[in-house]
C-alpha cells in the first residue's frame, strides 16, 4: 500500500517520499490475525482514509479557531429540582430479583 507524501500515520510523520505501509506490521500492532483477503480490504480502506486526510490537510485553516464541536453546545436538560421519589414497588417492579427493598445483582468481584 502506498501512502500520500508527508502523511502522519500512527503518530509518526512519514518522509516526503512515498512510503509503503506494511499491513502485517499494523495488524501485529493491533494484535489482529488477518486473512489475505482482509489484508487487501483493510489496506484499500486505510489508503482511502489516508487519501481523505491528505485532502483535509490541503484545506487552508489559517485564522480558524480550533473547536471541539462544530456547533455551540447548549444544555438541553431540565432544571434539577427536588421532588418525591418513585415508590419502592415501582422501582423494583422490573428488577430480575430483589431483597430487602434492594436490587440483587450478580457478584462480579472475586474474593481476595
Amino acid at each position: 500500500m502506498v501512502l500520500p507524501v508527508g502523511c502522519k500515520v500512527f503518530g509518526l510523520f512519514l518522509s516526503m517520499a512515498e512510503t509503503d505501509l506494511d499491513i502485517d506490521y499494523v495488524a501485529r500492532l493491533a494484535r489482529l490475525a488477518l486473512s489475505d483477503e482482509e489484508k487487501q480490504t483493510y489496506a484499500r480502506q486505510l489508503n482511502q482514509i489516508i487519501g481523505h486526510m491528505d485532502k483535509l490537510n490541503a484545506v487552508d485553516t489559517e485564522g480558524v479557531e480550533p473547536t471541539a464541536h462544530a456547533f455551540p453546545l447548549v444544555n438541553v436538560l431540565d432544571a434539577d429540582e427536588p421532588r418525591e421519589p418513585l415508590p419502592i414497588a415501582d422501582v423494583l417492579r422490573n428488577a430480575p430479583e430483589s431483597r430487602d427493598n434492594q436490587i440483587v445483582v450478580p457478584k462480579v468481584v472475586e474474593d481476595a
